[in-house]
């Protein structure tokens, strides 16, 4: 595709076709994605019924790479491979586009710049000794050779609409360049039979055109290569190869050829090439390349670690829990890509636009050529016509909200981030009141026993020796704290049984000749009862989690309402809650997975879900955006379009910064499109521009793909310095 405007036609064939539900196709990656129940012939004849080359790429598999799974045959994938080409296929696209129009603009400045200097020159000081037959056939020489080398382009994109009665932005440039080009020659012929002595030629003017054109896209393709640089430098992160312990032997295979169980060696400074656990060893863990948190983590055995991280300062021996090529990096990448080729809903109001722009620029320009040859000014005509079909291109309309978008997912990415598509980060820019979950949200998510509290003449080693026992085969976070304390404590755990679960409730179990029952209770955590009879209770709490303070102070700060919804009792949670900053009277205690999601439901229409957990899936998926920690359950993780890879509460405020930011250059690139269309026809309609009218409406145009261009790579850069200074307070 040749400009934005081949993405907004397509699209509108592809969303017309029967079953497709929705489409979206991606200028700056040349990635079209259709959803529906359509066969993939009809998708692939229908595009290249439009006139371009296209072939599926291997991440139609995609969903299964995010949730880890093997292809739908049970074979396995190398999906790092998949990701390589695919990457490398829209990689080599975009540079073959950007290889593409810097040949162009080379060619067009090239000959424009001599060619206007001999114009000016020549009329000046060359016109008698070069005569004026001499001096007029070099600029349709030079003028012809741009046409030819630099035009073809235009003109096949051009033709390529045409037969199928369509028009895009390179119709109208096509247009202005063969009509200021055309006219010069039939003046150029004319004036060889002392015809139309005094009519001007601009053949420097429509060099000018093909020239400063190209060199606007050129910046524009180049600017997308950058932009787009996210998912390579995800991907270049796992090392090429690793070292497998192979018995007593070191044997050294390719990183994505691992597979779950090998045993890697990882030396100090080396990337670890897959997700895993340490089994041997200790070292400083630098995970900021994927997580964005700049302080390293100590991992210790039993400890996991992700492909793509650093071993500072010591060696790790580390258990493969997944194959070399479905590595958390793989993941990310493929859900980068995936965001990066997706379109947010500000995108169809540039559509719209640019579906009825060229034909409306076309008609204006056949209008004041009418207008003017009626006036009596048939050449004035022509220049304002050749001049509004060159100045109203609406390329900067159809790359002002994709340019952004690929900036803001990409710097997303390496904050650890995942954002899975551009509308999210849309609905996050306007989002108006954020729900957290408490455990292992805003909390550790690791409840640790406070207080024993035993009855009357009781031991608190019986109490809690009683408790462990009862339960040491339960998975409940507050079963496990008491197990560790009494583990801690030294206190030997007599043997169970009977054990019984009765959910919301407790446990019961019997313990030699007695039944001990540990239950729910609304003054601690729990109590123990000993045949019926109280012997105590036990208060369990959860560590807060560092950061949670900040994020909740920095989300107030940008005038964000903060709830909490827990499933804990209203004491511990109004606890947590004033501890971190909430007001007591946003605490939701004692939810439900159903009265969490009617609590989201109920919320702002601006709101956003944050959790962890599997009772959180479904407010999650419920949120206008979902936002789920990194650690935690799969379930919640695949039902929400947010993925924070560090479990920190402060990334929050983070994405919705981040989010703001990005969408208000989406806003001022589409105001600064349409104003300067709105100014800019008219003026050239007039023919207010002069003379030089197709000139001054190239050099307009290609300032305005550089300003939305530059709009774009500005907020990246302000978007970087901010990830610096972030990291520099931390």
């Amino acid at each position: 595709m040749e400009c934005a405007g081949c993405a907004s036609g397509l699209h509108s064939a592809l969303v017309k076709l029967p079953s497709v539900t929705d489409a979206s196709v991606d200028y700056a990656s040349g990635v079209a994605t259709i959803q529906g129940e359509v066969p993939d012939e009809v998708v692939l004849a229908t595009i290249r019924n439009r006139g371009f080359e296209v072939e599926p790429f291997a991440s139609e598999r995609w969903p299964q790479l995010l949730a880890g799974e093997a292809t739908s045959e049970g074979q396995d994938l190398d999906w790092d491979s998949v990701l390589e080409v695919d990457r490398s296929a829209i990689e080599s696209q975009q540079s073959a586009r950007e290889t593409r129009w810097r040949w162009r603009a080379i060619i067009g400045l090239s000959l424009w710049i001599p060619l206007e200097a001999l114009h000016w020159l020549g009329h000046r000081f060359l016109h008698e000794a070069l005569g004026p037959t001499l001096l007029d056939s070099i600029m349709l020489g030079g003028s012809s050779i741009a046409v030819v080398l630099a035009g073809s382009g235009f003109f096949a994109s051009a033709w390529r609409a045409a037969r199928h009665r369509q028009t895009n932005m390179d119709t109208l440039v096509s247009l202005g360049v063969l009509s200021a080009y055309g006219t010069s020659l039939v003046t150029f012929i004319a004036q060889r039979f002392g015809q139309m002595a005094s009519a001007p030629l601009w053949f420097a003017e429509a060099t000018a055109l093909l020239g400063i054109i190209s060199l606007g896209h050129w910046l524009e393709a180049r600017a997308t290569v950058k932009a787009g640089a996210a998912t390579r430098d995800l991907l270049d992160l796992q090392p090429e190869s690793a070292e497998v312990l192979n018995g007593s032997s070191l044997q050294r295979v390719p990183s994505r050829a691992l597979r779950r169980g090998d045993r890697v060696l990882i030396r100090p400074g080396g990337r670890i090439p897959v997700d895993g656990f340490v089994v041997d060893g200790a070292a400083s863990v630098d995970e900021s390349s994927l997580t964005g948190e700049p302080l390293p983590v100590r991992r210790e055995p039993g400890d996991s670690v992700r492909a793509g991280c650093i071993a500072l300062d010591g060696s790790l021996t580390v258990e493969a829990t997944t194959a070399g090529d479905r590595t958390t990096l793989a993941r990310v990448a493929a859900l980068v890509q995936q965001a990066q080729s997706s379109r947010a809903p500000v995108q169809r109001l540039a559509d719209r636009v640019s579906a009825v722009f060229v034909p409306a620029a076309l008609a204006i320009a056949l209008l004041a050529l009418v207008a003017w040859w009626i006036a009596g000014a048939p050449m004035i005509g022509v220049l304002a016509a050749t001049t509004v079909l060159v100045i109203s291109c609406p390329c900067a309309l159809g790359i002002a909200t994709p340019m952004a978008v690929m900036v803001g997912t990409g710097e997303a990415s390496r904050r650890g981030i995942l954002i899975k598509d551009a509308s999210t980060l849309e609905k996050a820019a306007a989002t108006a009141v954020v729900l957290f979950d408490k455990t292992g949200t805003l909390s550790e998510g690791r409840p640790e026993v406070t207080e024993i509290t035993p009855e009357g003449a009781e031991r608190r080693s019986d109490v809690l020796a009683l408790a462990a026992s009862a339960e040491t085969t339960s998975e409940h976070p507050i079963a496990r704290a008491i197990c560790r304390r009494a583990e801690a404590d030294g206190i030997v755990v007599p043997p169970v049984g009977e054990f019984v679960a009765v959910t919301g409730e407790g446990v019961r179990a019997r313990v030699g000749t007695h039944m001990v029952a540990v239950l729910r209770d609304e003054h601690a955590s729990c109590r123990i009862e000993r045949d019926g009879a109280l012997i105590g209770r036990i208060t369990v709490a959860d560590a807060i989690r560092p950061g949670s303070h900040e994020a909740v102070r920095s989300l107030r700060t940008m005038g964000i309402g903060v709830h909490l919804l827990t499933g804990d009792r209203p004491s511990p949670a109004r606890t947590l809650a004033m501890a971190v900053g909430i007001d007591p009277s946003m605490v939701f205690a004692n939810q439900t997975p159903e009265t969490k999601s009617s609590l989201v439901r109920r919320a702002s229409p601006a709101s956003m879900m944050v959790g962890d957990g599997i009772n959180d899936a479904a407010a999650l998926a419920i949120a206008d955006v979902g936002v789920a920690m990194g650690r935690g359950a799969g379930i919640a993780i695949e039902a929400a379009p947010v993925v924070l890879l560090r479990d920190d509460p402060r990334a929050v405020a983070e994405f919705i910064r981040l989010a703001r930011a990005t969408m208000t250059t989406v806003r001022q690139n589409l105001a600064f499109a349409f104003v300067y269309n709105a100014i800019a026809i008219p003026l050239a309609a007039g023919a207010l521009l002069g003379t030089k009218g197709p000139l001054i409406a190239a050099i307009a145009m290609g300032l305005s793909d550089v300003c939305v261009v530059g709009n774009a790579l500005r907020l990246k850069a302000r978007l970087a310095r901010e990830r610096h200074a972030i990291a520099r307070s931390r």
